[in-house]
């Protein structure tokens, strides 16, 4: 009996790491599905037999087992996605075995995602823009106060047998991180219902991906900080400002010569594509282009001024004749002093719109982020009148 359920986990682990398996293209869901069902109930029968065999009085002794049982992750499973995909398409409810042990404190969430599902929503975060990959994560608890300091100790000389003077380590400021609340609502029409679980997981991430990760990175260059984070480019009177009014190579060294030394390493640049293309053209007095994009080997073009790293985005305003006095165009700085706290907390919610039979969802992220140094901030400018 225990050489046949050891044969149906080990057949039952070989399915998950089928499923798991992206590259897998050709699988036949129903099937497996079937089966697992299938060697579920088998699983059962023999557990129970085996139950109601232990409970017997027959007078022998038996060996207690003090090994503590590993507890598997059941939200990781194979049979809590295709529930959770269940409840999102078809509003059925998660089954008891799931739910009993959880207590959900946020009223307004219907379901725990999946790790597995919510891990493809961080990956393809990480992955889709510029910015994000570049700034410092945390996970502060939220209201947590930092203290900061701005005065490092200096060391001095002095003669043989003197001392030198005590000097107080003082705490110039605090950083205080917020709960802010990152929301997306996708429409999916009803025929979703008839997808398969791996489709329906797909057209999930694919489209809050897009809308969470520009939002956030909007979010790091000019964020408001008033119910969102505070962005790089949103207090005027931070960092280094230089005023521009024609691009030209003299901009470059100026803005350069603007960044502390102890900065040159992690600085980049950043602006539109339109801005660099600008610079593309350019030459220095000895002919050499300013300018340089190099393709690796992954075929990712890599751009570069100056030796130093560019970063486009879109999130910010492009050179040219029509930009207002005073409007950010370009701006150098290292990313790693912007701190983004979030713990990736995301919750959903499905309901329908009786109009148009759209099952929309609605998924919430709670996140802060603020800039915690400036003084790698060099931002150029264009000239006023």
């Amino acid at each position: 009996m225990n050489k046949r359920l050891e044969e149906i986990l080990q057949r039952k682990e070989e399915i998950r790491s089928l499923l798991a398996d992206e590259t897998n293209k050709n699988l036949n869901f129903d099937e497996l599905e079937k089966e697992v069902r299938e060697l579920d109930e088998e699983e059962k029968e023999i557990r129970r037999r085996q139950t109601i065999i232990n409970n017997i009085g027959s007078g022998m002794t038996t060996k207690t087992n003090t090994t503590k049982p590993v507890k598997a992750n059941i939200y990781d499973s194979e049979e809590y996605r295709q529930a959770f995909m269940n409840y999102v398409c078809r509003g059925e409810k998660i089954p008891q075995e799931f739910r009993s042990d959880e207590v959900t404190a946020t009223t307004d969430i219907g379901a725990l995602v999946p790790p597995v599902t919510l891990n493809k929503i961080i990956e393809k975060i990480e992955a889709y823009g510029m910015i994000l990959p570049l700034v410092t994560r945390t996970a502060y608890k939220t209201g947590m106060v930092i203290p900061t300091a701005s005065v490092k100790p200096t060391a001095t000389w002095v003669a043989e047998g003197a001392g030198s003077d005590k000097q107080k380590k003082a705490l110039s400021g605090t950083i205080t991180f917020g709960h802010f609340k990152l929301r997306c609502a996708v429409a999916v029409t009803l025929e979703t219902e008839n997808m398969a679980y791996s489709a329906f997981e797909t057209t999930l991430v694919k489209n809050i991906v897009e809308a969470m990760a520009k939002a956030l990175e909007m979010a790091i260059i000019s964020g408001t900080g008033s119910g969102q984070p505070t962005g790089i480019l949103t207090d005027n009177s931070k960092g280094a400002k230089l005023e521009v009014s024609a691009l030209d190579y003299q901009t470059l060294i100026n803005a350069e010569a603007e960044l502390p030394m102890e900065y040159e390493n992690g600085a980049v640049w950043v602006m539109t594509k339109k801005t660099f293309m600008q610079f593309a053209g350019m030459v220095d007095k000895n002919g050499q282009p300013i300018a340089r994009v190099n393709y690796g080997i992954g075929g990712k073009p890599e751009r570069i001024l100056l030796g130093r790293t560019v970063k486009l985005t879109n999130y910010i305003d492009t050179f040219n004749e029509s930009l207002g006095a005073g409007k950010v165009f370009a701006f150098l700085y290292n990313f790693a002093d912007y701190t983004l706290n979030t713990n990736f907390q995301i919750g959903i919610k499905t309901y329908e719109d009786n109009d148009t039979d759209d099952i929309i969802r609605k998924m919430i992220m709670v996140c802060d982020g603020k800039p915690i140094i400036y003084d790698s901030l060099v931002k150029l400018v264009k000239a006023g009148e």
